[in-house]
């Protein structure tokens, strides 16, 4: 159960959310005049969410945020699953002030540095050195160039059915998005499939000393099938490649040093952001020294410009990491994620299963990082259907992209959520009956790897 830090939400939700403004809509058309596709995370664009959706959050306070006509809605996803603790929780907050007072950046590095990289590595024991950066892309991408130096290869190996490692070439170019990215930059990425031993025994045999790394999340829709990660690991030593493991999402959810705690399978390097900061733009890469430090300037081989940003070590940012991570260390916040995914992953089957709509709609993943799955008569899944069960959630004073807990949810936040999507759901069963259309407002969301508009 959540401690007394924990911040609690000042009102209930308990009515339908107010109708969008006039001056909120003219701003969401204000927002497309000067941002292209009218957000700056296209994961928070307006194709990704119902007509009724809020255009903009105007704060937030533990699980609950309220929007510009000062709607209030329990959230999920938190901020793409960057706020673990939940919103403006007071012992990050805190910190941050203080350390705002004496600056944010300087000519030369803060000793904040090293007191993140003492608290980092003490959560992440799997690995000897730790460097950070200012978001997840720079963290993977720089993990990518660190093979490539100490293999002296080109290719890469990613997992083909999971869903984002990179916003950079290496890995988009694999996506449906690719225009802009040369092929010759396409080709060096491989896929394989996830545990499917197989495929990567066939991308090894077909590119034989030529790869440079294989990298992958260690647990993402599905768990890993016994002994996968470690057959992975296997191969990757057989035939002289570095294994990484993306960890933005099961750093910090999974265990406090990841999904590689869980499993007992080590990387070579791995790299972690999201929840690290709770909100706060902190990523890291962290790994093997001997790699690592090819990166740094202890060693007489080539150089290898690692990671250097402007802002990677700001000082506010660092100290968000530190006190974030100091709660996860002697709070119960990983038991605390599970426990109320379980319970809202309990409500929701069994509200399914009441409604005969449990084949159609479903929630799954683990239960610290739940997502739900909308399916149409035919069992295919269904955007129409995605977008028809968010506009009622949100009618109900639920944003839920997705049901991802936070610390800060409580079982109030749970059973209310639970009871929304009881009606939620009763409009989906209807829905099947009758077709979506009948129900639904405006448009229906699209994914955002499509090649056209």
């Amino acid at each position: 159960m959540a401690t007394l830090s924990t911040p609690q939400p000042t009102l209930p939700v308990s009515q339908p959310t107010l109708p969008v403004s006039m001056w909120a809509r003219s701003l969401q058309q204000r927002a497309h005049d000067l941002i292209p596709g009218g957000a700056h995370t296209y994961a928070k664009g307006d194709d990704q969410y119902p007509e009724l959706a809020p255009p903009f959050i105007a704060y937030g306070r533990g699980s609950h945020v309220w929007d510009l006509d000062g709607s209030e809605y329990i959230e999920y996803g938190m901020g793409l699953r960057s706020v673990g603790l939940g919103h403006a929780f007071p012992a990050v907050i805190e910190a941050v002030k203080r350390e705002l007072a004496n600056g944010t950046n300087f000519t030369r590095p803060s000793a904040r540095e090293v007191e993140a990289a003492e608290v980092f590595l003490d959560c992440v024991t799997t690995a000897e050195m730790v460097k950070f950066a200012k978001n997840g892309s720079d963290a993977t991408t720089a993990a990518v160039k660190l093979a490539r130096a100490f293999t002296g290869r080109d290719y890469i190996a990613i997992c083909g059915d999971q869903s984002f490692l990179s916003t950079d070439d290496w890995f988009i170019g694999s996506t449906a998005i690719a225009g802009g990215i040369p092929r010759a930059v396409r080709e060096l990425t491989l896929k394989f499939n996830y545990n499917d031993i197989s495929s990567l025994e066939n991308l090894f045999a077909s590119h034989l000393g030529r790869i440079a790394c294989v990298i992958l999340e260690a647990e993402t829709s599905i768990a890993p099938r016994p002994g996968f990660l470690e057959e992975v690991r296997a191969l990757c030593d057989k035939f002289g490649a570095l294994l990484i493991f993306d960890e933005m999402i099961t750093g910090f959810r999974w265990h406090l040093g990841g999904a590689q705690r869980i499993h007992g399978v080590t990387p070579d390097l791995s790299t972690f952001g999201k929840a690290l900061a709770n909100g706060f733009a902190v990523a890291a890469l962290a790994g093997k020294r001997e790699i690592m430090e090819r990166g740094g300037l202890r060693h007489t081989g080539e150089r290898v410009f690692l990671l250097s940003t402007t802002h990677g070590a700001e000082t506010h940012s660092l100290v968000a990491a530190i006190a974030t991570m100091r709660v996860y260390q002697r709070e119960p916040v990983i038991d605390t994620l599970h426990s109320r995914g379980e319970r809202l992953r309990n409500g929701f089957e069994e509200v399914a299963r009441r409604h005969g709509i449990h084949d159609y709609l479903q929630v799954r993943r683990k239960s610290c990082n739940l997502i739900f799955a909308t399916t149409d008569l035919a069992l295919q899944p269904s955007q129409t259907y995605r977008t028809l069960f968010m506009q009622e959630l949100i009618a109900g004073g639920i944003l839920a992209p997705s049901f991802v807990v936070s610390y800060s949810h409580t079982e109030r936040d749970i059973d209310r959520t639970i009871d929304v999507v009881d009606y939620a759901a009763s409009v989906y069963a209807r829905a099947l009956d009758d077709g979506p259309l009948h129900y639904l407002n405006g448009c229906q969301v699209k994914p955002v790897f499509r090649p056209f508009n």
